[in-house]
C-alpha cells in the first residue's frame, strides 16, 4: 500500500532535495511540503498524511512541539525527526513528543528513504550517533524504577520474543521472517503486546520494555 508523506523543512533547497529522493520511491503516493510547523498542521488537517519528515529547527513553532500536536491530533501518523545536531535534551524531548525515528541531516538520502519505509511498516529507528543517549536514558529510568514492585503483564513466551525484536527495531515483516510466521500472526501478537503493556505504539512498548527490564 502506498503512503502520503509530508516534508516539513524551512530551507527550500533542502526541501527540494528531500522531495526528489522520495519521488523515486515506489511506496510513496503523494508528497506534501510545508515550510513551517503551522503550515504542516494545516496540511494534516485537510489531507490524509501517513508520515511526516520533520525538521526540528523551524521558525516559530519548533519540530518537537509540532510532533506533539501531530500525535495529539492523530497518533497513527508517523514522525521522522531530521536534525543537524544531536543535543541530548532535544533527543529525549523528541521521543517524549512521540517521534518514531530520529535521523541526522547527514544521512544518505537513499538510506533515509529506507528508514522511512521501515517506519511506515511499524519500526522505530534512531541514528547510531544518538543510540547511546536513548540507552543511557532507559538505564537511568530503570535505576529510578527498580525499587518499585515488578508488574506481571502476562506476556506469553512468543510475545516476549516479539517484544525483544521490537526493541531492536524490527518491523512487522522482519519479525514475521525471523520467526517464520505470517504477517497477520505477527500483527496480532504486536496488538496483544500493546494492549497488555497499556501503550499506544511500538516505540512506547520498546521504551517500557527497556525501562522495566522486560527483555
Amino acid at each position: 500500500m502506498k503512503s502520503s508523506i509530508l516534508i516539513v523543512e524551512d530551507h527550500e533547497l533542502t526541501r527540494f532535495g528531500l522531495k526528489t529522493a522520495f519521488e523515486n520511491c515506489d511506496y510513496v503516493e503523494n508528497i506534501y511540503e510545508a515550510e513551517s510547523a503551522e503550515k504542516c498542521l494545516e496540511i494534516i488537517d485537510s489531507n490524509e498524511v501517513n508520515l511526516v519528515v520533520m525538521d526540528l529547527g523551524l521558525p516559530g513553532m519548533d519540530g518537537i512541539e509540532a510532533t506533539r500536536k501531530i500525535k495529539a491530533q492523530n497518533k497513527d501518523i508517523k514522525v521522522v525527526i531530521l536534525t543537524s545536531h544531536n543535543d541530548e535534551q532535544e533527543v529525549l524531548n523528541s521521543l517524549k513528543a512521540g517521534a518514531n525515528a530520529y535521523c541526522s541531516k547527514e544521512i544518505n538520502p537513499k538510506r533515509l528513504t529506507q528508514v522511512v519505509q521501515s517506519v511506515l511498516d511499524g519500526a522505530a529507528w534512531f541514528d547510531p550517533s544518538i543510540s547511546h543517549i536513548v540507552l543511557e536514558a532507559a538505564t537511568k529510568i530503570q535505576e529510578e524504577e527498580k525499587q518499585k514492585p515488578e508488574k506481571d503483564y502476562g506476556l506469553t513466551s512468543r510475545e516476549a520474543q516479539i517484544l525483544k525484536l521490537i526493541t531492536q527495531g524490527y518491523s512487522n515483516n522482519e519479525i514475521a521472517n525471523e520467526l517464520f510466521v505470517s504477517i497477520n500472526t505477527t500483527k496480532a501478537h504486536v496488538a496483544s503486546i500493546l494492549q497488555k503493556l497499556e501503550v499506544d505504539d511500538r516505540l512506547q512498548a520498546a521504551l517500557k520494555a527497556l525501562k522495566e527490564n522486560l527483555v
